[in-house]
């Protein structure tokens, strides 16, 4: 009778086998994405139960890590462009100190997040002019995050995501749920667009962020609001981002030695 490792053996061979079916020939090698395991994410290996009699065991193959990672990235919303985005090509030379020690401070707080991810400040916020860097900072977070330790960062950038919420409200409970329960929520440009937002909007934010700070989840936020601005707005709102962010906080706005030009990357040269 054939033990279990060989059936379990044979199938697996059987299912490559089946993949060539159709093919002229049928003798058209498969492509796999890992040679190592075939695309099974793991595979049989010789071992030694506890009474020292030969048995297989079923190994992890290395590809399971990226195959997870490639599945959050895929769930997290975040485009192809902002997933190319690192703290490696982040640009520092040349750049106001602000922009340097907002780097330092993401860099920190991705350093930082595995001892503060249950603490209530757990967040960060990056907030000022346009075209500083806040957005490809809270992107290097974020894919660190989710390619180095597997955790689940949900994108939503304000102004498209309340329009997506719009465009089918049967399923603004559901997109609601999972922006409250990711592992990590990073809100992009809070309250960019209208100068003073809707009852929904602040209703929707309120909601989302109140859950998040009730049960200590992170939330990672760039605006171009300040937070005294956004307190202005709702002094819930503002309050609880204050709180849950206050260890890491950027902010990125102009001074009598350093202008919006200077700040923003993309008007180099101008």
């Amino acid at each position: 009778m054939e033990n279990v490792k060989a059936l379990l053996e044979r199938e697996m061979a059987a299912r490559s086998s089946t993949s060539l079916a159709g093919r002229p020939g049928g003798s058209a090698a498969k492509q796999y994405e890992c040679e190592t395991c075939k695309d099974e994410t793991g595979y049989f290996v010789d071992g030694i139960d506890s009474y020292g009699k030969s048995v297989f065991v079923w190994r992890e193959c290395s590809c399971a890590q990226w195959r997870i990672a490639r599945r959050l990235l895929k769930s997290s919303h975040m485009s192809e462009e902002l997933q190319q985005l690192a703290f490696a090509n982040f640009v520092k030379d040349g750049r106001p100190e602000a922009v340097v020690g907002a780097y330092e401070c993401a860099f920190d707080y991705y350093r930082t997040f595995d001892q503060r991810r249950s603490n209530r400040q757990n967040g960060i916020a990056m907030l000022g002019v346009p075209g500083v860097g806040k957005t490809h900072l809270l992107a290097a977070i974020a894919n660190s995050l989710v390619k180095k330790k597997g955790i689940h960062v949900h994108y939503f950038p304000h102004v498209e995501g309340f329009e997506d919420i719009r465009s089918d409200l049967d399923k603004a409970e559901e997109k609601m749920r999972i922006m409250k329960q990711a592992d990590v929520l990073w809100w992009d440009d809070l309250f960019k667009g209208r100068e003073t937002p809707t009852p929904y909007q602040l209703d929707c934010i309120f909601n989302v962020l109140n859950h998040r700070y009730l049960h200590n989840l992170p939330i990672m936020v760039s605006s171009e609001r300040d937070i005294d601005t956004i307190c202005s707005m709702d002094m819930g709102i503002g309050s609880r981002i204050y709180e849950m962010t206050r260890d890491h906080i950027a902010i990125l706005m102009p001074t009598d030695k350093v202008g919006v030009k200077e700040l923003n990357y993309r008007l180099r040269g101008a």
